[in-house]
């Protein structure tokens, strides 16, 4: 597995940590095991905004920084995250739309990233503004599937099929 980007305040670089920590629990089984490998990556403003803290690396303090996992993702978030980024994605996913000839799959993953920054905003609103985002092509057909649709997950699944055969039909067509 590889190493993540140094972080220098200006992208995101908590998940390709948490992947690596993921990837080796036992190793990575303490809070400061885990921040300290991340403080090794962070370079430019960052990196000075952590000096002080590595001057004192014998505090054992579970509320001191360089021992919370919690504390110190907090900090990076506070000091170099976009304090507008749940609000900008909320704004993007009330308007985010799929193009008519557009693939469902690229559609599902960009909702996805939008969720991820928004948080918990719950199933049912989640599949209303994942519906009202497809294009009419998918949202006719999916108003006479014979399949309930309980979740956001069966409704992906749902439309991932139907653009598929939409796309196959498409081919077909060109062939002819």
């Amino acid at each position: 597995m590889r190493a993540p980007e140094c972080f220098d305040g200006t992208q995101p670089f908590i998940q390709s940590c948490q992947l690596i920590f993921h990837n080796d629990p036992e190793y990575f089984s303490q809070d400061r095991k885990k921040v300290l490998y991340s403080t090794s990556f962070l370079i430019g403003r960052a990196s000075k905004w952590i000096e002080p803290y590595l001057s004192n690396l014998n505090n054992q303090d579970l509320d001191y920084l360089l021992n919370s996992c919690t504390l110190f993702k907090s900090q990076l978030f506070t000091l170099f995250g976009d304090p507008n980024e749940v609000r900008k994605a909320e704004a993007e996913l009330y308007s985010l739309i799929m193009k008519e000839g557009g693939h469902v799959s690229l559609y599902i993953a960009y909702f996805r990233i939008l969720v991820s920054r928004i948080g918990d905003w719950g199933e049912r609103a989640l599949i209303h503004h994942f519906r009202k985002g497809l294009p009419s092509r998918i949202f006719n057909h999916l108003a006479s599937h014979p399949s309930r649709i309980d979740s956001l997950q069966d409704l992906m699944d749902i439309t991932l099929e139907l653009n598929t055969r939409y796309h196959e039909r498409e081919k077909e067509k060109s062939h002819q």
